[in-house]
């Protein structure tokens, strides 16, 4: 995996009041809310857990990216799985 560096100043943090990692966390978020990054990625952007990713989601009222593709290919794996038999 290569790795990207992109050179912010320190003066744009301190003006933002931002760390590094919290830049990442909400360069994250917004790429997550545009659709242009799945949760997967979207989380391991910010350097969290699936599940803190998904408080801040909720806790900032950003939908979750569910449609009836998605629910489909759970239904299907379900399936698959014999654990839905309809």
């Amino acid at each position: 995996m290569s790795v990207v560096n992109i050179p912010i100043s320190q003066d744009v943090l301190d003006s933002a009041r931002l760390t590094v990692s919290e830049l990442k966390r909400e360069i994250a978020l917004s790429l997550y809310d545009q659709r242009r990054l799945s949760i997967g990625k979207a989380r391991e952007l910010a350097n969290m857990t699936l599940w803190e990713f998904r408080q801040i989601l909720a806790f900032r009222n950003i939908p979750p990216h569910y449609d009836e593709e998605d629910l489909a290919e759970d239904v299907a794996v379900l399936r698959e799985l014999g654990i839905l038999s309809i």
